[in-house]
């Protein structure tokens, strides 16, 4: 430490440029950060989901999750598993030990699910397999009203406006709360199906077959290469009426004969309105470890550009910004970070009454809250209350390196009468392990809250090692710049003003 102090010293150009490029590196760091209300935590918790349509609860415990969970109990490293088994759906939640790493766990959960698929009947759903990301929040709710039916309104909302706003960088999921989808109801009469020998299976096997489309292979000629499709989606809802259900011989029986076919609405599965009037409400959750503000901002200007096309009467009313505060909250961390700095900077110029003094002493706040961005960025932090509030609290800390390296310097300046060079050399040779021990000292009651057990241990990670790591920066600011202004700022003491600062400044 003292041969780079000496180094500084006598290069001051060299000294310069290592504080512009711990400037520059923590200002691109800063730029590239994330914004968010809490650190990135991600609960090492897997859900899987699998749905059997029409099995009772006792059919789906037997037939899915006693398989599912036979299969993921192997796993190492789960804490808790638990499950459900309701009408047609079962639901298995594995929670491991915060030591696991999530994604690692959620692929060997898919490759144990893969391997129960086998197992399961052929009528289930392909089990679906996600993992709890509390980061993935949704930033921003609209409402959409119309004086249009709601299920047009509804279909304008999920053809439209989703997909639009699914290509915003930074959104994950789009999601859609009250409204009804559009749905092709058969209802059909028992009576009259049984007068005619068929069954609800027989119509569920027509709707099948007849009401899809299926590859009909290659025809090659010469250089040209067609592709056969057989096209028997229906389109219209006159369409299924004329459904073949079984064909005797003489006039075939069709679905009309035993159904009504209906142009009609979805089951109702959420409700959502807007004074007192029913309306659709979209919901835009984004990716895990983006920007919460940025993406709420694209969002935004996504939905003001495409209000500009929307049909004559339709009103998007903003219903919840997680942004507006997410951004509140960070301004205010920011505010005290700045004010505290001021205070400590005005703390140090009323004991040291030199402004000389206290500019080289408060240059260390800055620089070390600054590089310190540089390394949240390479650990992948973001700037939220947590990050924010470790800095603030460092304000206070990382002075005092410099304050201590700059007193040496003055007290070898007036006592041992050396030039300003010599004395700022003489000064940090004499005080640098010094440094270096408190500054360890202090890592040694930071760096141990960064390794906390427990869910409180991940949300602290962040303060720790930030505030760990601004410390750090406050003792390599001190033992570079600090003294090379010292020699270059401070001025010999003469011999009739040995006892202030006010003696080493011009």
């Amino acid at each position: 430490m003292h041969t780079l102090a000496r180094v500084c010293v006598q290069r001051p150009v060299f000294a310069t440029v290592l504080s512009l490029a711990l400037l520059v590196i923590g200002l691109a760091g800063r730029m590239q950060l994330g914004v968010d209300r809490l650190p990135n935590i991600d609960a090492p918790m897997i859900a899987v989901s699998t749905a059997y349509p029409g099995a009772s609860p006792q059919e789906v415990e037997t037939s899915i999750t006693d398989r599912l969970e036979r299969h993921v109990n192997t796993i190492a490293g789960i804490d808790e598993l638990t499950s459900t088994s309701s009408d047609g759906l079962s639901l298995v939640s594995i929670q491991f030990d915060l030591n696991k790493n999530v994604d690692v766990a959620a692929e060997e959960v898919r490759a144990k699910v893969a391997a129960a698929q086998g197992e399961l009947p052929p009528d289930a759903r392909q089990p679906v397999v996600s993992k709890f990301d509390a980061s993935s929040m949704a930033v921003v709710s609209y409402a959409i009203a119309s004086p249009r039916p709601l299920r047009e309104t509804y279909e304008y909302v999920d053809k439209k406006l989703r997909r639009a706003l699914e290509t915003v960088s930074g959104v994950g999921e789009v999601n859609i709360i009250g409204g009804r989808a559009r749905q092709i109801n058969v209802v059909f009469d028992p009576f009259r199906l049984r007068s005619y020998g068929l069954t609800p299976r027989d119509v569920s096997d027509a709707l099948t077959q007849q009401n899809s489309e299926t590859p009909g292979g290659l025809l090659e000629g010469g250089r040209t290469e067609l592709t056969l499709r057989t096209q028997g989606r229906l389109t219209r809802v006159a369409d299924f009426a004329q459904l073949v259900l079984r064909s005797d011989g003489t006039r075939p029986v069709v679905l009309g004969d035993v159904a009504n076919i209906e142009d009609g609405d979805a089951r109702t599965t959420s409700v959502a309105s807007v004074n007192g009037h029913e309306a659709v409400v979209i919901e835009v959750i984004k990716q895990s470890g983006t920007n919460a503000v940025q993406v709420a901002d694209q969002i935004k200007k996504r939905v003001a550009a495409l209000r500009e096309t929307m049909p004559a009467g339709y009103a998007v009313t903003l219903v919840s910004d997680q942004s507006l505060f997410v951004r509140a909250s960070l301004n205010a961390v920011q505010e005290h970070l700045i004010l505290g700095s001021l205070l400590a900077a005005i703390v140090v110029l009323v004991f040291l009454a030199d402004l000389r003094s206290t500019i080289i002493a408060s240059l260390a706040i800055p620089l070390s809250v600054i590089g310190t961005f540089a390394f949240m960025r390479v650990m992948g932090f973001t700037q939220n209350i947590i990050t924010l509030l470790a800095l603030t609290l460092s304000v206070g800390i990382v002075i005092d390196d410099a304050i201590v390296v700059l007193e040496n310097i003055h007290r070898v300046l007036v006592e041992q009468r050396l030039t300003p060079v010599n004395a700022a050399i003489q000064a940090t040779r004499e005080i640098g392990l010094a440094v270096v021990a408190i500054t360890l000292s202090l890592l040694a009651v930071f760096l141990p809250v960064a390794f906390m057990s427990g869910m409180m241990g991940r949300i602290l990670n962040s303060f720790g090692l930030t505030m760990a790591a601004a410390i750090a920066m406050s003792m390599f600011v001190s033992l570079t710049l600090t003294p090379m202004l010292c020699s270059r700022w401070l001025q010999a003491a003469h011999p009739a003003a040995e006892g202030g600062h006010g003696a080493a400044a011009a």
